[in-house]
């Protein structure tokens, strides 16, 4: 550290070398200013990544998309309204049904006895395993700690083993319960989904399929078997010789307007209409009686109606957005202000001066140009068949938006309601996608292009979600931190080189002025 002298010469020494260091800290200034900018421009892309994930996710996919949102029928249930739910498709032919259950669906169910103790699902095999064994943990020696670690437990289900490439079981004493679960219901082909009750200690697993077809069908060995680690509990003598509690699965048994039917699932179509069996229509207080439940159907456009009005809304909403951002003016001569500027300004002209500089970052940018074109281009291909459902294209000026007739989409819906459906959700065959999926597979493509310029979630609209790295914008970033910390570096140690310098001059003319104080003493 350099010892600073002052007052020898007279001069300012603070004041001098600050001057001195106003010219070499410009370069220093232009840096941060570029890494401002680009940290603003990287905000303004996640502001139209996050409109856009809104639009594709939230609204195209999850809203627009379902079935449910074009539906120009609706289903009435009467009766005993508890037993079933009822949704009418565009398909609906209007015939009113009567509906009796008398069974709903199971899945077949394997259930083990327990354990002995509450367990947490945190715990591993290996605890469990002591437990079985009666020994008391605080005996084990280190080895026998890695021995119980290193022991396999295997099992299979509906044919499926759970072991890797060399034949050994995914599941050791140190894998604990909450990962084996995860293991057995990640498992597609096993079809089945495993349940722990830290309770009572049970491992439920479940056929995802329900009626006769689904299977729960288990082998475990005979030895270091995994079910038998959660059947402490059991006791041949009073539970029976079945090691495990087994429920078969029975299929749905109903009847509509006199008809029996059966099936495998609890969620029907009949006439259009998807019925969910939610339990049986026996009378509560007379099992022997039968409750029926009634439905009708009949033509509702409001939902429809409600839904492409919302849908031009939202394209219209970020239609003008795009348009905003990429006609935004740009005031080349607003920089983003130093520390040093901002001290004598005003805060209200700092904030003014801040709204300038960042402004227009991203006009004329090409990824949101060819997000507005892709849109626009949909559009324009389906005019003809979207003016009769009163949609038509703006003027010239409108930038691409476009404009509903809602008395002539209220005729269209009640004319012919499919037409929509084809037009804007499509028939079901990706050859033939509706207007949603088109937008929201052009949109996906513009969010891939500003994830790998801007790092940002391709998946989350959210604002604060963190920046990848892994980025062209990020990778600058890291440059400019870098390139910023060296010029740091440079210029403390040519403020430092500056102060040695002046110390020296001080000292000299100290050790001057000694001199000619002794020689004129003496002199004298």
């Amino acid at each position: 550290m350099v010892t600073r002298i002052n007052g020898f010469s007279g001069m300012d020494v603070d004041s001098m070398v600050k001057s001195m260091m106003v010219a070499k800290r410009i370069p220093l200034d232009k840096l941060n200013q570029e890494k401002q900018i680009l940290e603003w421009k990287r905000d303004s892309y996640r502001e139209i990544n996050s409109k856009l994930v809104d639009f594709r996710t939230n609204k195209l996919i999850d809203k627009y998309g379902k079935s449910a949102a074009l539906n120009t029928q609706k289903a009435v249930v009467s009766g005993n309204t508890d037993a079933l739910k009822a949704e009418a498709s565009a398909n609906a032919n209007g015939i009113d049904m009567k509906v009796s259950i008398t069974q709903l669906a199971t899945k077949k169910t394997v259930e083990t006895f327990g354990l002995n103790a509450p367990v947490a699902s945190t715990k591993t095999l290996a605890d469990l395993q002591i437990m079985k064994e009666g020994k008391d943990p605080a005996t084990l020696t280190d080895a026998d700690r890695t021995a119980l670690n290193a022991e396999e437990f295997k099992f299979s289900i509906n044919g499926v083993s759970f072991v890797d490439s060399n034949g050994k079981s995914l599941f050791t004493g140190s894998t604990s319960i909450a990962t084996m679960v995860a293991t057995i219901n990640g498992n597609a082909k096993a079809n089945v989904t495993a349940k722990y009750d830290e309770i009572s200690g049970k491992l439920i697993i479940n056929s995802k399929t329900s009626g006769t077809d689904g299977k729960a069908d288990l082998v475990a060995t005979d030895d270091n078997s995994l079910l038998d680690l959660f059947n402490q509990k059991y006791d041949s003598g009073t539970d029976g010789p079945e090691k495990y509690k087994t429920t078969n699965a029975v299929d749905a048994k109903f009847s509509v307007n006199g008809r029996d039917y059966t099936d495998k699932s609890n969620t029907v179509t009949i006439n259009g209409v998807q019925l969910t069996l939610q339990k049986t229509t026996a009378d509560p207080t007379d099992p022997s009686k039968d409750i029926p439940v009634s439905i009708t159907t009949s033509s509702d456009t409001e939902t429809a109606l409600q839904t492409i009005k919302s849908f031009v809304e939202d394209y219209n909403s970020l239609i003008t957005l795009l348009n905003t951002k990429l006609d935004e003016n740009k005031y080349r001569d607003f920089k983003p202000l130093t520390d040093e500027q901002k001290t004598a300004m005003k805060d209200t002209d700092i904030t003014n001066w801040t709204d300038k500089a960042k402004s227009g970052l991203l006009k004329n940018d090409d990824i949101l140009r060819s997000a507005l074109s892709n849109m626009r281009g949909i559009i324009s291909g389906q005019v003809v068949a979207l003016s009769e459902m009163g949609i038509t294209m703006g003027s010239y000026n409108s930038g691409g938006k476009i404009v509903l007739d809602e008395v002539v989409l209220k005729k269209a819906l009640t004319e012919n309601p499919q037409k929509a459906v084809d037009l804007f959700q499509g028939t079901g065959s990706e050859a033939n996608n509706g207007i949603f999926d088109k937008l929201a597979d052009k949109i996906s493509g513009s969010l891939d292009s500003l994830v790998t310029r801007v790092g940002t979630s391709k998946f989350s609209a959210d604002l604060t979600v963190s920046y990848k790295e892994e980025s062209a914008m990020g990778r600058k970033l890291k440059e400019y931190n870098s390139r910023i910390t060296n010029m740091l570096t440079i210029l403390e140690n040519t403020e430092t080189r500056y102060y040695k310098q002046f110390t020296a001059m001080e000292t000299a003319m100290n050790k001057l002025s000694s001199q000619s104080s002794s020689l004129f003493s003496t002199t004298s």
